[in-house]
């Protein structure tokens, strides 16, 4: 089983206490308006989430935004929880709990929101909530490194250069 972001390089620069450990943050801009890039993001996922590496069952899976949850199924009808949303504002932004491939006991939080620019959206990602992690600097170090390629996914996927 490939979990999310477990083969993504560490720099070794990790600080050593949880409480130093700041939120991962990632801003992309996307042509377009704000509802365009939310339903991109939210309704599209499965079109543009680099499933072959970063999934819990590996490519052939599908991920998708459903009913406040964000889920993955396998080509064999399994299925994992990536997460809970609790805070659910289309077009503007969402929050949930975040532990793809492993338990809820051990979840982070991811804040998604959406803002519109002069010439289109601005995606800012914010992942933090790392004491609940099981490791919390290597599940942090593995999110810093792994989120760039995510969102650059997105960004191609809604037609941004590059």
């Amino acid at each position: 089983m490939d979990n999310l972001f477990s083969h993504a390089p560490t720099d070794g620069a990790e600080p050593s206490s949880v409480d130093a450990l700041d939120p991962v943050c990632c801003t992309v801009t996307v042509p377009g308006a704000v509802a365009r890039a939310f339903v991109g993001f939210t309704e599209h996922t499965h079109l543009w989430w680099p499933m072959e590496t970063q999934s819990v069952y590996g490519a052939g899976s599908y991920v998708e935004f459903e009913e406040l949850l964000i889920l993955e199924t396998a080509d064999d009808g399994r299925t994992a929880i990536w997460g809970s949303i609790d805070d659910w504002q289309p077009p503007l932004s969402f929050h949930a709990s975040w532990h793809p491939g492993s338990s809820a006991m051990w979840s982070t939080e991811l804040r998604v929101s959406f803002r519109a620019l002069e010439d289109g959206t601005e995606l800012r990602l914010v992942h933090s909530g790392w004491e609940g992690a099981e490791d919390p600097a290597a599940t942090r170090a593995d999110y810093a490194a792994g989120w760039p390629g995510v969102l650059g996914r997105f960004t191609r996927f809604m037609g941004a250069g590059g």
